[in-house]
Order: C-alpha cells, then structure tokens, then sequence
C-alpha cells in the first residue's frame, strides 16, 4: 500500500490518524524459502544448473521480480540457500511467479542477479498466491511446474516447494504503560481531554502514525491503557519516533498540547530511570521551542515476542466471510442504466459487485469451505412485508451460499424477485450476524472469525439502535465493514468507525470492548491512490489480534514438523567436493520453528 508522508497540522490532527489506518501498511516481512525435485534435465553431459526467479504479478498483469536465488550446480533436486524477502499484506491477494532456470555453464561464477535470462534456457514455471502458502500449517506449498503455455505436456518438469517465514523483526513487540503530568489545559470550563499520538520519523523529515491511545476525559494527569508498538512499525529501537500529546474536540479540530522526539530506546530509559521527559512546544516565531511543565512517564515496557496474524491462520483459523446488500430504494430503479443497482448486459461491474468481488476475493483464502452467509435489508419481499434480513438465495432454510461466484448469482437473483422499498436499517442484520459468531464461541472447534461486508447507498436511520448492536458484537468474533455506495453524504456514519480515539457507547452507557467497524466511501477512495479493499480490509488483522488478546486465545501449537533432506546442495564452489548426483554425502536434520510459549498481544 502507498505510504503518505504527513506534516503536522494542529488544526488536522484527526484527520491524520484517520488517514494513518490508510496509508500505514499491515504488511508482515517473510522470508521464501525455496526447493524442487525431479527438475528436467537441460544439459547432455551433466545435470542442469538450476536458479529460480520470483515474480509478482501486478494489477495489469506485468511482472515484477522480487528476487533470484543462487545457481546450484549439476543438480535435479536442489534447495537453495537465498532466501526471497516478500511482504505479506492480507488486504490485497499477492499472485506470485516461480521462473525455473537453467544456467549455462559459461556464466560460472556471474553474480546470478546480473544474468540475462533470456540467454539461459527456461525449465519450468508455477504459480500461487501469498496467501495459499501463509495459510497452510507447515507455511509450505509444493506446485508442480508448467510450461509457459500452462501446461506441462508429457513430459515431466519437476516440482517446486515454496516455504514462507515471518522474520524476527515482524514479531517483537514492545508494550508500554504511558501517562502524563502537569499538562497544559486547553479547554475553558473543563480540563482537557488528553490523547497520545506515536509517529514513525522518515529520513524525509516528515512523519508516519503508527499508534494512538484513547482518550481520556478531564484530566490533565492521564494514565492510558497498554500501547503495542510492532517491531515492523518502528525498525530499530534507535529510530526516531514523534510523540504528541493533543487535546481531543469532538470537531476534529484537536489542540496540540505538547510533543517530544524520542526512541523505543529512549523510552525504555525513562522507565528503568523512573525518571520524565518534558513536552515541547513551537514558538510563534516557529524558530525556537517552549520546554513546558508537562512530562511523559514510562510507568511499564516489557519486550515481547508475539502470535501473529499469520501464526493463527497457518494453524487452523479461518475468516468467515458475510456479506448485507441495500435493497432501499433509493439505489434507483435496477431496470435502468443510472441505478446502483444496474445490472451491465456487457459484463461492467456496479457498485455493489466490485465490493462484493473485490472483499471477497481476498478473504475467501481463508475460508477452507468456502460458504458465506449473504442477506439483503430494506427489500419488500413477494408477499408484501418489507424485510430488514432476508436470506439473499431466496431460501427459508439457510443464508449460505457457495464461493463469492455465489454471492454473485444470489445477489443478481434478488434483484428480479425483491422490490427495493426502506428505511436504512443496520441492526437487524449486524444481530444476525452476531448472533453466529455468538455461537461459534460455544462450539468444540471455536477457530472461526466472522467478516460481516455491508453495502449501502444511504446513511443509517437507527443509528443508535446500531451502536447498540455494535458495542454489543465487539465482544465476539466479528468485525464489521461499511462500503458506502453512490452520492450520499456519509459524515455521519464515520462515527461509527471508532478512527476518532472514541469507542462507541450504547445507550445504556456501556462502551465498546473493543473497535470492530471500518467504514470506506467509495467515492472517496476512488478518488485517492488507495483501492476500496485495500482501505477496507488493512484494519482486519489487528481486529482479529485484538479480539484474540481480549479472550487470551493462543493459537495452537502442532509437534515441530521434523523431515529429512541429503545436506545442502552443491553450489558453483562445491563442484569439486560432490558426488556423481550433485550432492554431498552428509545428512542433517532440518526442524521447522515454531514458537510455544508466547503470550498474544495486538
């Protein structure tokens, strides 16, 4: 995802960490480990001298190289050494490309990134996504190579093992307890309402956000709850971070109260010395800084190793995805051309299929069964009665239907059979959907997380009835995103995207456990260089952490996978201590990592 570099602007302060869940990538940094087997052999006097080549494959279907492994010298089964570096990102799906190539004998000792590939000969070819691999336990995924045609004919190319590993720095985290005293009061006739905001400082001079607190009210003496600082957010505990204090307005326009530049390491000082570092602020003159009174404490910094996103997924979880259709009329007539609805005769997606295909492309990876609940709201159905929920196949028995093609068909069958009518009502189907993910706590295999995808046209008429229903949900396993549709003005459903430091309280008073919503104006996206999956869809992994750190869940830990392979293949230097098969006459024992006894954290 493109990152954005913002400067500070006191009076934008919110609409920077709005934009900071846009611009600030969930990406996790891996490591491709690869091997093959049974390679075709080029050569007529020895064995072929393989290297691969990884690609991925753009938007417009142009490659892109990541990175080549070495060249293994006269062997037909090698595992190469050099690892390929590749960011998983959920919010997108990652197509990648294995070029299998045989090296001609006269490039020896050429620094394998500098050959041409057009002059060695070509073995083979596969392809995956990302997320094939990284959802597998073992992280490994064995393809059968093709030629370039797609095919591998009769004869046999061989095959090709790809095994994806989180680096270290993707899964230290850093917990802090942070509080402040003697802040500045910005407020007339109360005390101001305090909240931390933690920004990453590029070589540039501007700044990215990486982490926000809550707020707290009427205390210019706050203690916020636990920060968690990733290691792939902040690199190294040397980098500079941007730590400012504001004073929130619930306007938008937030008040800087204070800031300081200091690194984890720094911070890490302050708590071993018990000690405070002061805030600044900038003159009107702008050229020098006022130390102010106000100072930021440490009280608690603990290093941690943590699960990630991935960890749960390659050892059993999976992301169930639902999906709600607008059926009010306001989405216009379906039968005409200028309708949210329109159904193009020449294949040209609306509004509601490209979010439908778009979401549900990526997330039906982690979906082993592949079987999504969809409904329609505000439709009247044949027999007169408006419905609020109503099953989208058409059926009295069950919601499910079958891959996003499914939802596809049952969404363009709605249509001819349901008459649009209103209003905009949220709650019924977030109580739906809530309702099984409720179940699914109570079941012997509770590995499930639900993905509820709402599409409408309009802003919401039970507002409060749809907090109700959201503080109630972010207890369970569920997250909830909002695509708005068309040309309304959306402003007030933002509220229900807790973006602005606030968590959504019902109306008896209860807040919200924990951020469970997203919402994404299409319009607005579209307009930007940020895809509508991308700006939905980056949030996820960390609803889905958070809601495993709320409920201690620890993903579970299968025996180390042990396996056996002839030690490492021979490389350009080792000829001359090989065997007539390429390899060394040594065996080792190789055990895949895996990490037992780490607590979850967000």
């Amino acid at each position: 995802m493109r990152r954005r570099l913002v400067k500070f602007d006191p009076n934008n302060a919110v609409n920077i960490v709005q934009l900071s869940s846009f611009v600030v990538s969930s990406s996790m940094a891996s490591k491709l480990s690869l091997s093959a087997s049974n390679l075709l052999d080029r050569d007529i006097t020895s064995k072929s001298d393989p290297m691969v080549v990884v690609f991925t494959k753009k938007r417009d279907g142009q490659l892109e190289e990541l990175g080549r492994t070495e060249v293994i010298m006269n062997c037909l089964n090698p595992e190469w050494i050099e690892k390929i570096s590749v960011a998983f990102q959920f919010e997108i799906v990652q197509p990648l490309e294995f070029h299998v190539y045989d090296i001609d004998t006269k490039y020896y000792g050429v620094p394998a990134k500098t050959l041409k590939l057009r002059d060695q000969e070509f073995i083979g070819m596969a392809s995956c996504t990302l997320s094939e691999i990284v959802t597998k336990q073992s992280r490994r995924l064995t393809l059968r190579l093709e030629n370039k045609s797609g095919n591998g004919g009769l004869r046999n190319l061989g095959a090709i093992t790809v095994h994806a590993e989180e680096t270290v720095a993707s899964r230290s985290v850093v917990e802090m307890v942070l509080r402040c005293s003697r802040l500045d009061n910005k407020d007339v006739f109360s005390k101001s309402d305090p909240f931390l905001r933690i920004s990453r400082v590029v070589e540039s001079g501007g700044h990215i956000p990486i982490c926000k607190t809550e707020v707290i009210n009427d205390n210019l003496n706050p203690k916020w709850r636990p920060v968690c600082l990733g290691g792939h957010k902040f690199g190294s505990k040397e980098n500079p971070l941007l730590i400012e204090c504001f004073d929130f307005n619930s306007s938008g326009d937030h008040v800087l109260i204070g800031k300081m530049q200091k690194s984890v390491a720094d911070l890490e000082k302050l708590y071993k010395e018990r000690t405070g570092a002061n805030f600044v602020i900038s003159s009107k003159s702008h050229i020098k800084q006022k130390v102010l009174k106000g100072q930021l404490f440490v009280d608690q910094y603990c290093e941690k190793e943590r699960f990630s996103f991935i960890d749960y997924i390659s050892n059993g979880f999976e992301l169930n995805f639902m999906v709600a259709v607008d059926f009010t009329a306001s989405n216009g007539n379906p039968q005409l051309s200028d309708s949210l609805h329109y159904i193009d005769p020449h294949g040209r997606l609306n509004s509601y299929q490209k979010a439908i295909m778009e979401v549900g492309e990526v997330i039906q990876f982690y979906d082993s069964d592949r079987r999504f609940p969809a409904w329609g709201f505000g439709g009247k159905m044949p027999g007169g009665t408006v419905s609020h929920c109503f099953n989208l196949n058409g059926s009295s028995g069950g919601s499910e239907v079958v891959g996003v093609e499914g939802i596809m068909d049952a969404y363009g069958s709605a249509l001819r059979s349901v008459t649009l009518s209103g209003p905009t009502l949220f709650g019924p189907v977030i109580n739906t959907a809530a309702q099984i993910a409720g179940q699914s706590l109570t079941s012997h295999n509770n590995t499930m997380y639900y993905v509820l995808l709402i599409i409408t046209d309009g802003v919401v008429t039970d507002f409060q009835e749809t907090i109700n229903a959201l503080v109630k949900a972010s207890d369970l396993p569920l997250s909830i995103l909002i695509v708005g549709v068309g040309n309304a003005d959306f402003t007030s459903m933002e509220a229900l995207d807790a973006d602005n430091g606030r968590r959504l309280e019902s109306s008896t008073g209860r807040a919200a456990t924990r951020d469970i919503v997203q919402f994404v104006s299409m319009r607005e996206v579209q307009s930007g260089q940020v895809s509508v999956v991308q700006a939905l869809l980056e949030e996820l992994p960390e609803q889905f952490l958070s809601f495993m750190q709320s409920r201690d869940v620890k993903h579970p830990h299968p025996p180390c996978n042990r396996f056996y392979h002839y030690g490492p293949p021979t490389r350009w230097a080792d000829i001359s201590g090989a065997n007539s098969s390429g390899m060394n006459n040594f065996c080792t024992l190789t055990l895949v990592y895996r990490p037992i006894s780490i607590d979850a954290y967000y």
